[in-house]
């Protein structure tokens, strides 16, 4: 009995109906949900509650990297709980395109940390391999390094995966390889998201990825070259995709808003919201040192450019949080579907227990946020319950 949690309750709006409820949590699970009748509470000091945010996609988070070897000791356990501040309870580290020594050694570091710590074991649902089986042409290839660019190969990600103790979830793959379309087959059977990204595939190409199993894709619209012909390109083809479910960066800088409009219309509850957040995220604007493009510039507004070439994005820094509100004060879509894409989407493309959100019997990650005017004010995380433990403020 020592173990013994005591019953919590919450309450708030709920952040697909706007009806004021009462949430019972006991031993890190939610027991009920019932309506808040109480005269006394007064609607317009009750924060919104929702699931916590479920991230498919960070590379680095205040100074921590993924990607920045070696790895700083406790680089994930110090990332799973700063991120508690941003909403985020379940997250899956990226590791992109490197050597093939630099990828073990990562997703191994993240994977010990994940045995050693349990908080952060939970909080990581996996990890993300982004590359290095991508397209090897600029603009597709993004701000992944040419030098490490290769072919979709079986036995190397198997041992990757063994580095990785079987915690390898999501690999993003271009189809337009040779080699690719039996990658994706295996990866499929093997239980791991083939999700297609950094490609230049034709639309055959992508027809057959499809076919073989893959299943999303990588921040739709990103990661492409800056001129496609009019039609056909790779673009339309996953959108046309049925299968695939579309992740897309909404920091109001990657995509302009009549691409999320289209994304959100063509695929409904398959488009889902990641950040794709590098370490600069959660830190002060100014010029910083990336490993991987020079010089960078962080400006106030929360862009991030090339320090040469202000042109030219140089990742993202913004978090889930920034995409919800982005997407409710352009008129984009509710409160409620914004933070679904956010949280139920993401954990239930990879089956994750937290899919089912508010409702008695699932795990209680639950996050309050304060919204008094969303057309004006910015949004602000007011609680973050993990297991159903208070774990921020």
């Amino acid at each position: 009995m020592g173990n013994e949690q005591p019953e919590i309750q919450l309450q708030g709006l709920h952040y697909l109906t706007g009806d004021p409820i009462r949430i019972t949590i006991h031993q890190g699970r939610i027991d009920s949900i019932a309506p808040l009748n109480n005269l006394e509470v007064e609607q317009q000091q009750l924060p919104w509650v929702g699931p916590g945010f479920v991230d498919l996609q960070i590379n680095g988070y205040a100074g921590l990297d993924f990607n920045s070897l070696p790895i700083t000791p406790h680089t994930t356990s110090r990332m799973t709980r700063a991120l508690w501040k941003e909403g985020v309870t379940r997250f899956f580290p990226t590791v992109i395109t490197n050597s093939e020594e630099a990828i073990k050694e990562a997703v191994a570091a993240i994977a010990q940390e994940c045995e050693e710590d349990p908080v952060a074991g939970d909080a990581v649902a996996g990890i993300h391999l982004e590359g290095p089986f991508i397209s090897p042409e600029d603009g597709a290839r993004g701000a992944h390094s040419r030098l490490y660019v290769r072919p979709p190969d079986w036995t190397l990600f198997q041992r990757w995966q063994e580095s990785a103790r079987g915690r390898i979830k999501i690999v993003t793959v271009s189809p337009e390889w040779a080699e690719a379309e039996d990658f994706i087959r295996r990866c499929t059977d093997a239980g791991v998201l083939v999700s297609i990204g950094h490609t230049a595939a034709a639309p055959d190409q992508i027809a057959r990825a499809v076919a073989a199993g893959a299943s999303m894709s990588t921040h739709f619209g990103n990661g492409a070259h800056p001129v496609l012909p009019r039609h056909p390109n790779y673009l339309w083809e996953q959108l046309a995709a049925e299968q695939l479910w579309t992740s897309v960066i909404a920091d109001g800088f990657h995509l302009p808003d009549a691409v999320l409009k289209v994304v959100m219309k063509v695929k409904g509850e398959k488009a889902l919201l990641v950040s794709d957040a590098v370490m600069f995220s959660g830190m002060q604007a100014g010029t910083y040192e990336s490993h991987i493009g020079g010089k960078v510039v962080l400006t106030p507004e929360g862009r991030l450019h090339l320090a040469e070439q202000p042109q030219l994005l140089a990742g993202s820094v913004q978090m889930l949080l920034k995409g919800v509100s982005h997407l409710v004060r352009r008129g984009l879509c509710s409160l409620g579907e914004a933070w679904e894409m956010a949280s139920i989407r993401p954990a239930r493309r990879l089956s994750l227990p937290v899919s089912s959100g508010l409702q008695p019997g699932a795990p209680a990650d639950v996050l309050l946020l304060d919204w008094r005017d969303g057309e004006v004010a910015e949004p602000r995380i007011a609680g973050v319950y993990k297991n159903g433990v208070s774990v921020f403020p």
